[in-house]
């Protein structure tokens, strides 16, 4: 189990999910579908930040959505360049998160059991 990030870190987490959020609404990229970033988590030596973010869609508009995000990915890096002041420019991994699936999964779950 991995120690609760310091809070410089999470302010750092969430001023580059704030950006990144920000920067992806002025995209064009026509595959990115509605996607929301959830979180950010960064590397304690800044280089490199897993992006976690859902999508909306079928499994189709998921997937286009995957490769826009991976697509922008450079854009969004030099943005953030830009905007934070920090030592590095962390590389993006852009990641599912797969929470909100389960938490909906879970309530329709007790939902059907509630019905029972």
């Amino acid at each position: 189990m991995s120690k609760p990030p310091s809070p410089r870190m999470r302010k750092v987490n969430e001023s580059l999910r704030e950006i990144i959020a920000d920067e992806l609404t002025r995209l064009t990229d026509p595959g990115l579908g509605f996607v929301t970033i959830t979180g950010v988590e960064t590397s304690p030596d800044l280089r490199n930040a897993t992006v976690y973010y859902s999508a909306m869609g079928d499994e189709e508009e998921r997937k286009s959505t995957a490769a826009a995000l991976v697509r922008s990915a450079p854009h969004l890096q030099e943005s953030l360049a830009g905007q934070v002041r920090i030592k590095y420019t962390p590389r993006l991994r852009f990641e599912v998160d797969e929470s909100i699936e389960s938490g909906l999964r879970i309530s329709e779950l007790l939902r059907d059991l509630e019905e029972q």
